[in-house]
This record gives structure tokens, C-alpha cells and sequence, in this order.
């Protein structure tokens, strides 16, 4: 396949996935449903990273982004779409061992208050086995600087992204990892959580594309940067906590310091941030587009009404993991929403199923393989 230039086209298409633990099975349930029509329509051996002009990705939605965008040893990505359903399937339990013990409760608060949940070290090796250590992924960990040209600071492997950008407060690690310039120059970086600033990383995507355009970079057309009607947003969530159970004033009232690091089956203080951080990047999208009356280009898929082990990061057993590709499933056949900016509550739309909503946004390809001339590529940033 071949990944026409947005120049040939009439829209900027960009994917962005949050984060969520094993919750990322969800969107990777969407995104499996969404290649396999493009399949249909254009052959087997299409990939979503075909479709896009940039994904972005959070923690397990970076993990996501990386196999989509990755390329093998034939050029191809690391995985299909409906491969990531049984990456979380074969993997999640060993990221997130469960312990099963009576004990089990009291060891897990223990590990809260002296140390990440988990050791990471599993995720570890997973991610330098299938990414590698040695080089750097072309157009994928690649970064530039302000003049275009590839910033070798800040061009990391692609294995200290993914591992990265997992880090979460009391479950993961954090991850130091240095790059160097060709003079020897050494850079480090320390992730402590990837999640906080970010963890619906819609609003990075774009700033990220708005850059490139300001900068009148040639691989894309020429239009003004709040020209949102040549956008369009595709904002996969891993859904969410019933918010009405979430959280109970009188309760949280009474909290101490163990009371926001701890309670059942999550971390309050982490959700707090990591929802917050997402409800407004929803928020401040919705207006723009609103405002500049382009609300159609920007979708949003999320669901906040999951309960029990469905809201949890890291209840990696079978049953949940397979639960949550149902959740995944039930999504596409739900209204595709926008968010009311008075009462900030999501409210149907008029662009009928999310599943009809994704079909039409990527058609795009198909106006620029017409106008392409024969035989032209580009590789995406």
C-alpha cells in the first residue's frame, strides 16, 4: 500500500489513542474492526497506517501507536490491527501478574506505599525484543527541530518511547533513558508518568500537525492553522469508571495521604489527574471545532460508564481482558457523541454509529491516490 501526501488530498487525518493499562484492548478492538473494513474495500494488505497522516499515543495507546506505525524487517508494520487484540490477550497477565492470595490485598497496599505495583521488567524486555535496542525506526521515533532537520537529541530509539511512555504513578516504573548528537553530546530524559500531562494525547497530535503547517512544511497543503475543517480527529478512549461510583464527596472527605494513594481496585489521586487531563482535551477540541463550525471533524469514542474490573488498569485476568474486547465491540455500535459545552455531558450526534462515523472519515485515501501522481510515496512523521 502507499501512503499518499496530504498535499494530493482535502484533509489532514489524525489518530489519537489514550491510555489505560489493559483497557488499551479496546480501541485495539475498534482499530481491528476499522482495518478490516478498509480491507474490504481496498485488499488485504491494507494497514491503518496507511490512512493516517499522524497517530498519537499515550502510555498503552503509545504501545498500540508503535505497532501500527513500527516496521518490520519487509517494511511492513509489526502488526495488523487484529493482531493487538492477542498481543493484550497473550501479554497483559505477564505485565500485570495477578496474586491470587489471600494475602493478596494486603500485598498489593503494601507494594502501593513502598513502590510500583509492578517491576515493569517483563514490559521491558517485550518492547527491546520486538522493537530492538540497535536502531531507530524511520519516521517513527524521529524527531525534528523548528528548521525541519532531524534533532539527534531527541531522536530516541523506539524502544525507550514505548517503555517511555508506560510509566504510570504506583503501578510502572519510571524510565531514564540518554540520547546523543554525532559530536558525542549527551541528552537524558526521565519519564516519570505518561499519562499526567497527557493521557488523551488528541490535543498533542495536533499541535504536533498545526507545527508542521505554520512551518509551511511542503508535504502539506496550504492552509491556515485554525482551518479545522481540514482536520479530522479520530479520538480513541479505553473508556472509563461509572463517574457516579468513582468518586463520593462524604468519603474523600475524610481521606489522608494512604486514602488518595489507595482504595478499591484503583489509585484516586491518579485517576483524578489522569481523567482530568483527558475531560479537558475532549473539552477544549469540542469548542474549537464547535467554534470554527467544524464539529463533524472531530470524533470522539469513549464510554465512562465501565464498573467493576472493567474500569481497572491492571485486573489482567482472561475473563476481564475478554470482557473488555466486548466493551470494544459495543462501542462501535453506539451513537457516535459529541460533548455539550454547557453541561459538558456527551450527547448523540448527527453522524449515525461510530462504526459509520470511522467507514466515512477514511475515504480520503481513496481521493488521494486519484490525484497522486503514479507511483508516488511518502512516509509519514
Amino acid at each position: 500500500m502507499e501512503h499518499q501526501l496530504p498535499t494530493y488530498g482535502e484533509k489532514i487525518i489524525i489518530l489519537s489513542i489514550d491510555g489505560g493499562g489493559i483497557r488499551g484492548i479496546i480501541p485495539g478492538t475498534v482499530l481491528a474492526f476499522l482495518e478490516a473494513q478498509l480491507q474490504k474495500l481496498d485488499g488485504e494488505e491494507a494497514r491503518l497506517a496507511d490512512y493516517f497522516d499522524i497517530i498519537a499515543g499515550t502510555s498503552t495507546g503509545g504501545l498500540v501507536t508503535a505497532m501500527l506505525t513500527a516496521q518490520n524487517q519487509k517494511n511492513c508494520p509489526l502488526y495488523a490491527a487484529k493482531g493487538i487484540k492477542d498481543f493484550y490477550l497473550e501479554h497483559c497477565p505477564k505485565i500485570f501478574p495477578q496474586d491470587r492470595s489471600p494475602l493478596a490485598p494486603a500485598a498489593n497496599f503494601l507494594k502501593t506505599i513502598t513502590g510500583p505495583k509492578y517491576d515493569g521488567k517483563y514490559l521491558h524486555k517485550l518492547f527491546e525484543r520486538k522493537v530492538g535496542r540497535n536502531t531507530t525506526e524511520p519516521g517513527t521515533g524521529q524527531r525534528c527541530d523548528p528548521n525541519g532537520k532531524v534533532d539527534p537529541w531527541r531522536n530516541a530509539l523506539l524502544s525507550d518511547i514505548c517503555i517511555g511512555t508506560s510509566p504510570a504513578t504506583t503501578f510502572l516504573p519510571a524510565h531514564h533513558f540518554k540520547t546523543q548528537d554525532s559530536k558525542g553530546v549527551v541528552k537524558e530524559f526521565n519519564l516519570i508518568d505518561g499519562g499526567v500531562a497527557a493521557n488523551d494525547p488528541a490535543l498533542v497530535a495536533v499541535s504536533e500537525m498545526t507545527k508542521e503547517i505554520v512551518r509551511r512544511s511542503p508535504e502539506f497543503f496550504p492552509i491556515k492553522p485554525t482551518d479545522y475543517s481540514r482536520f479530522v480527529v479520530i479520538s480513541l478512549g479505553t473508556g472509563s469508571a461509572k463517574s457516579v461510583e468513582k468518586f463520593d464527596a462524604d468519603e474523600a472527605a475524610k481521606w489522608g495521604v494512604l486514602g488518595w494513594l489507595t482504595s478499591e481496585n484503583s489509585t484516586p489521586l491518579v485517576d483524578i489527574f489522569t481523567q482530568a487531563s483527558s475531560d479537558m482535551t475532549e473539552y477544549h477540541l469540542a469548542a474549537v471545532f464547535q467554534a470554527l463550525q467544524s464539529e463533524n471533524c472531530y470524533l470522539r469514542i469513549q464510554d465512562d460508564t465501565l464498573t467493576g474490573p472493567l474500569a481497572s488498569v491492571d485486573i489482567a485476568t482472561k475473563q476481564n481482558l475478554e470482557n473488555l474486547v466486548n466493551v470494544g465491540v459495543d462501542f462501535l455500535k453506539k451513537p457516535a457523541l459529541r460533548v455539550n459545552l454547557e453541561t459538558g455531558k456527551m450527547e448523540p450526534s448527527d453522524l449515525g454509529t461510530n462504526e459509520k462515523a470511522l467507514i466515512s472519515y477514511l475515504l480520503e485515501k481513496r481521493l488521494r491516490d486519484m490525484r497522486a501522481p503514479r507511483g508516488s510515496t511518502a512516509t509519514k512523521k
